[in-house]
């Protein structure tokens, strides 16, 4: 017993020592602390982005990447134009290229394409719906529609607040990825509607078919990085940059063919 209570004295001193070399070795190993740095990120204009050789090239920005933030910011739209927008037209081209779709405008091949070639189905119809969107966004968007094209949405839709709220809530209720459109159907009239994918109302497998006038991408990387899952408030950020002057023009200019 006077043996073992002997041994204590020595057995904390040991402890003690390994405890004060343990912590030397933690003092040793400094891991530095992460700090924030602001950085602006640099980047170029939409106009040096340059689709491959082929029938179809990319339909000019119009914009600076940043001319829609915050509503749309500039590394979504950056990302957007020069990566998922350029892959679709230059896979549209290769798809394309000697067949008889090749020389026709894009129109046309959606108009014409097999429904179950899904090579030339999904790139041509990114490319036309992202050609068409990117034209129904300004900086100097927002507002309210005017003349015949604010006539047309109340004589179809009851009034302009209403055809918001439809468009919004067909937006809202889209299963995953897809388009939401406002549409001239066949008989001229306008109509909401929403296909799947890259699918449009051009296509000859559309439910309502007619001539886009105006496109909403509800893709997950038109918003995601943005609005995360929030893609109620993505919806609501388009509405206050929608170029109402332009959706206005193409109705005008549906009509007339």
């Amino acid at each position: 017993m006077k043996k073992s209570t002997s041994l204590l004295p020595i057995l904390f001193f040991v402890l003690l020592l390994q405890s004060c070399n343990d912590k030397k070795l933690i003092e040793v190993v400094e891991v530095p602390l992460p700090t924030v740095v602001e950085q602006k990120i640099a980047m170029g204009s939409p106009d040096d982005i340059k689709a491959d050789e082929g029938s179809f090239q990319l339909e000019k920005l119009g914009y600076a990447y940043d001319a829609l933030a915050p509503s749309i910011s500039a590394t979504t739209l950056e990302l957007h134009y020069s990566k998922h927008y350029l892959s679709y037209t230059n896979n549209l081209n290769k798809a394309i290229k000697d067949t008889p779709l090749e020389n026709l405008n894009i129109e046309e091949v959606l108009a014409k394409l097999d429904p179950n070639n899904e090579a030339i189905r999904n790139n041509a119809g990114g490319f036309y719906n992202h050609s068409l969107y990117w034209k129904c966004m300004s900086s100097k968007g927002g507002g309210e529609p005017e003349s015949s094209l604010a006539e047309a949405l109340t004589r179809d839709f009851g009034s302009v607040n209403n055809f918001i709220s439809l468009f919004k809530n067909e937006a809202s209720q889209q299963f995953g990825s897809g388009w939401i459109w406002l549409i001239v159907d066949r008989a001229g009239k306008l109509q909401v509607t929403s296909t799947p994918n890259q699918d449009n109302p051009l296509m000859r497998n559309a439910i309502i078919p007619g001539t886009p006038i105006l496109a909403l991408d509800v893709w997950e990387h038109a918003y995601y990085i943005d609005y995360q899952n929030k893609r109620g408030n993505y919806i609501d950020a388009f509405f206050r940059v929608i170029n109402w002057q332009k959706i206005g023009e193409s109705y005008e200019n549906t009509l007339q063919k």
